[in-house]
């Protein structure tokens, strides 16, 4: 779900050319969700190998960061380790709403209302085990680093941004800025043009950054107090928030009140699942680690290809032309001329 912070955070739009050179820490999990929402036939069918196992996943992943790095973008993805416990009501929502969509998506196609199916397909969407081992085999052929990280992928990549190991953390979600995240920068994965669910109506899809100094600036508020904020709008750690309040009277109230504490007595039928203090301190410390390596290395060519070709049934001339694009990608870098300075 992510807190919903849309309303109240300043954005920068920017294009990805202008990222150049920059390392860009992505929430994996987000990236590979988007990734199997979007890339699926009319009908909702997600693309898929001879065996019957889904690849549109690999599909974004592989096409999406050979792009990125075509323009000298360096990324690192960062995959989920084990939740939170307090995360458990969450993963019980998300899994009864992609049930419910998949009955809803199964009676549309019965019907034959194709527009209708595709749009309930897309909240169909389910990370499996296979998946996550595919997208790492596949980046480390690549030459991409990723890190597993002990609990929250968001948490970690904001940790990396935070000890100036990436310039920016990428994710749909706002959450990254309640982990202290610097710089979050959303579409990175997903940018370009879009149809809008169930309309004839495409939009175009453009990356925007969210400076946490700016954030706090324009509200108003400490880091602390945008924690106290999100925790009232509801984050993944008690989803539902306070009933009615939306993200403008809860900023509001902690700004009046000073902390969500003080805040309390004076919202009505004001319930959380778990102590909000309890869940303020995942923000403030979440489990991450220090225990990476960041080394972007040459692509495996022959590896990709008898992984993505031979195994999953990718076109060759596609497979081909995105490596390339990679290579090109190391030109683009301020002050690196040629592929070994790229991958040093």
């Amino acid at each position: 779900m992510g807190v919903n912070f849309r309303d109240i955070v300043p954005k920068i739009v920017v294009r990805l050319e202008d990222l150049s050179g920059k390392t860009i820490a992505i929430d994996a999990y987000n990236a590979l969700y988007q990734f199997l929402a979007i890339i699926r036939q009319p009908d909702g069918t997600p693309l898929k190998d001879r065996t019957g196992k889904i690849t549109s996943h690999l599909s974004g992943l592989f096409y999406r960061t050979s792009n990125l790095v075509e323009l000298g973008i360096k990324p690192i993805y960062v995959f989920d380790g084990t939740p939170p416990i307090l995360k458990e009501v969450e993963i019980k929502r998300r899994a009864k709403a992609k049930a419910e969509a998949t009955i809803k998506y199964e009676q549309a196609l019965a019907e034959g209302k194709v527009e209708e199916a595709r749009m309930y397909a897309q909240a169909t969407s389910r990370l499996h085990d296979y998946m996550m081992e595919d997208s790492k085999k596949l980046l480390t052929l690549m030459g991409i680093p990723w890190i597993q990280a002990p609990s929250e992928g968001e948490a970690q990549a904001a940790h990396l941004a935070k000890r100036g190991d990436a310039d920016y953390c990428a994710s749909q979600d706002y959450d990254s800025l309640l982990f202290g995240a610097p710089l979050l920068i959303r579409n990175v994965t997903i940018s370009g043009r879009r149809k809008l669910p169930g309309k004839s109506v495409y939009i175009d899809v453009v990356p925007e950054v969210i400076k946490l100094a700016d954030v706090l600036k324009e509200c108003g508020i400490t880091y602390e107090q945008l924690i106290d904020v999100g925790i009232l709008i509801g984050t993944d750690f008690n989803p539902d928030g306070i009933k009615g309040l939306g993200p403008k009277t809860a900023l509001k109230l902690i700004k009046e009140y000073g902390s969500l504490e003080r805040a309390l007595p004076h919202i009505k039928n004001a319930e959380f699942p778990h102590p909000p203090e309890t869940i303020r301190e995942l923000f403030l410390r979440p489990h991450v680690s220090d225990n990476y390596t960041l080394k972007w290395r040459e692509p495996n060519v022959e590896g990709i290809i008898a992984f993505l070709v031979g195994e999953k049934d990718f076109s060759e001339d596609r497979v081909i032309k995105a490596i390339e694009k990679m290579k090109q990608g190391s030109k683009k870098l301020v002050g690196k001329t040629t592929l070994e300075k790229w991958f040093e």
